[in-house]
């Protein structure tokens, strides 16, 4: 099969390895950077494409398969296509505005019989200030559009969130962003953070669910900024409570947008039950890295199987837990491209439990024998190095697994990652929803 692989910051390197490994042929475009133009990652590994016009004139033509990364870029343009018949699996214009505009979002899930959390939009950091102040359970900021994850904030009281929007008003990108995209205010829940998801194409959902856990914060016990995501523990399993009560709902509107691919949602589960958060619109990352470690067979047949309205997914009855390393300043921007690059990373395989990132074929001193002797070797490209996965029928298990394949990879200088995916504030909370139907069968 040809694969064409539309990506942002080289995401697919993964998954166009893998694909390659089963025979299949694989092309793959990253889009460039204002800053430092095309990203190196999967030099010397896979075939890139570095031309974005010959997209539109010949791969996507030549695609059997092609697969969306995210959602944020490439979806007006191959609006057209998807219509003349080319297999796209991943989100179209209309679907992601599910995602991208919170307060559509929020209505979606009301319209299928979700309770929300209260939430008012704001296109303006002063007139959310005032909202505050005489409303000060609004304690969750959230933006829509592309926004980095850092705007996404759950302050301790109203005096933290009027500093931060205050702060945030003073940023003319970030003022312009508002006044473009908006973003939502929503009242403080508090709960256990818990998602589930499904595949969804002309056959309707997949068999199965992936219930998951996100540990969103830089450092560990979620201390620090919120990075997007620095691990995830998954299962994909056929019966979830959580999957009945918010993502089966979505069929009907799923079908009416025509979409192809996964779609999550994250919710608060307090005693009251779950308080839907917010739409994935796409494969999560890490969790997608979960996913792969736990399904069976080829890396790509499935998709165009559910393209077609089939269901070939089979996935390992196990936990996964996923890590991602990475190195300095992430993640903070890197102030040269050359800080970042060409680091060694030493005993790596793309194995099952490996799964490369902002990487590229390089050279390295290594130590042969007695000697010093320099060889071809996986370097970095970027900060954002890889993701490890490990499985196991418990938590322990799979934490055990992939903390062990950490270990044995070294980087120069050190790498950076947290130690308590899995664990943390899950352990205490899991009786909790089990007794409340949630997670059953999960275990330490």
């Amino acid at each position: 099969m040809r694969i064409l692989i539309l990506d942002v910051k080289s995401n697919g390197l993964d998954l166009a390895l893998r694909c390659k490994a089963h025979g299949h042929k694989v092309m793959w475009y990253d889009q460039p950077s204002k800053k430092d133009g095309w990203p190196t990652a999967g030099y010397g590994l896979v075939d890139k494409i570095e031309d974005y016009d010959s997209l539109r004139k010949k791969w996507l033509w030549w695609a059997d398969l092609v697969v969306l990364m995210d959602n944020a870029y490439y979806l007006e343009m191959l609006e057209p296509y998807v219509r003349a018949g080319v297999p796209v699996y991943g989100c179209n214009v209309e679907s992601v505005k599910l995602e991208l505009d919170r307060a559509l979002g929020q209505k979606a899930m009301q319209d299928a019989g979700m309770r929300i959390i209260p939430t008012k939009r704001f296109h303006d950091y002063g007139d959310a200030i005032a909202f505050v102040k005489k409303n000060p359970q609004f304690l969750v900021s959230k933006p829509s559009g592309d926004a980095a994850k850092a705007l996404s904030y759950v302050a301790h009281d109203a005096g933290d969130l009027v500093y931060m929007l205050d702060r945030w008003s003073k940023r003319p990108d970030l003022k312009a962003a508002a006044k473009k995209d908006g973003f939502i205010l929503q009242e403080k829940k508090v709960g256990c953070e818990m998602a589930a998801g499904g595949w969804f194409g002309p056959g309707g959902f997949s068999k199965f669910f992936c219930e998951n856990w996100e540990y969103k914060k830089l450092m560990n016990d979620d201390l620090g900024i919120t990075t997007g995501e620095q691990g995830t523990l998954a299962r994909c399993v056929t019966k979830s409570k959580l999957a009945n009560e918010v993502v089966l709902p979505l069929a009907e509107t799923l079908h009416k947008l025509n979409y192809v691919g996964y779609v999550d949602v994250n919710c608060i589960i307090d005693k009251e039950g779950p308080w839907p958060l917010e739409f994935t619109m796409r494969d999560g990352c890490p969790v997608r890295y979960n996913m792969i470690a736990l399904r069976n067979g080829d890396p790509a047949t499935w998709m165009t199987d559910l393209l077609e309205g089939k269901d070939s997914q089979i996935f390992q009855p196990e936990v996964s837990v996923s890590v991602v390393v990475s190195i300095p300043p992430y993640p903070f921007p890197a102030e040269e491209l050359k800080d970042v690059d060409n680091v060694p990373i030493y005993n790596v395989n793309a194995d099952d439990n490996v799964h490369l990132v902002e990487v590229k074929m390089g050279e390295a001193p290594t130590l042969v024998g007695n000697k010093i002797v320099t060889l071809p070797s996986i370097v970095t490209s970027s900060d954002y190095v890889y993701v490890a996965t490990g499985k196991g029928t418990t938590i322990t298990g799979a934490r055990k697994s992939v903390y062990s394949t950490v270990k044995r990879i070294k980087i120069p200088n050190g790498a950076q990652y947290r130690t308590d995916i899995g664990g943390g504030r899950l352990k205490k909370q899991l009786p909790d929803l089990q007794k409340a139907g949630y997670a059953i069968g999960l275990s330490y």
